[in-house]
């Protein structure tokens, strides 16, 4: 009866590739570690999405003055819409009644979102990181005042269209000024979209006013 031999099992040396055993638990180290990394941004990335601005955060003031904001840029273009005399200003009104009272509706829906009030408690502006307050009127960066306002609805004719244009301008350019406010002080993606969108918006449409304005 024949005795099988067994051939001798190979040694791996040290001046080669690495033992089998060692390669497997690298693997299997660099595995795991990779797990840990995607589970450590999954749960930062879960909570992130369960944090929420709170009553004092930047994006809460920016959200409740913004809506201010835009909801009187809505009121002076509703007025150059209907008593516009240039074509150009009507157009630009209606756009711009139409694209601010939207962003209006988002930032409500973005406190409702938040468990928070439409108004809060702190001044307007107390959350602008650079300090910028309101004006001695009480009024944010831009602002009309209300006999501005009440001039802008009783002018007449060309008077309209110069008002406007004047108005607007400054308008737009304390919205550019919240704008960049913000992007300093959140992280929130949705916050950073808006705000975007309306700085380059609202800087369009200064270009554009400013040349009907010395075109007029």
């Amino acid at each position: 009866m024949s005795t099988a031999v067994q051939e001798p099992a190979a040694v791996e040396g040290t001046g080669g590739a690495p033992p089998r055993s060692a390669r497997t638990l690298r693997y299997l180290t660099l595995a795991v570690a990779a797990l840990l990394l995607l589970g450590v941004g999954w749960t930062g990335a879960t909570l992130f999405a369960g944090r929420t601005p709170g009553e004092e955060s930047a994006e809460a003031g920016f959200a409740r003055d913004m809506s201010r904001h835009h909801a009187q840029a809505v009121e002076m273009a509703m007025i150059g819409y209907a008593n516009g005399q240039n074509p150009e200003i009507r157009q630009i009104s209606y756009d711009i009644a139409l694209t601010q009272q939207a962003q209006v509706g988002q930032m409500q829906r973005w406190l409702q979102e938040w468990d928070l009030l439409p108004t809060g408690s702190r001044p307007a502006m107390a959350w602008m990181p650079d300090g910028v307050g309101v004006d001695e009127n009480g009024l944010m960066p831009g602002m009309a005042t209300r006999e501005e306002i009440v001039q802008l609805r009783e002018a007449q004719g060309a008077e309209v269209d110069r008002l406007f244009l004047e108005l607007m301008i400054k308008h737009h350019i304390g919205g550019v000024h919240m704008a960049d406010g913000v992007l300093k002080a959140t992280d929130r993606p949705e916050v950073i979209r808006m705000a975007e969108a309306m700085k380059q918006a609202q800087q369009k449409e200064i270009n554009e006013l400013r040349k009907l304005q010395q075109a007029g």
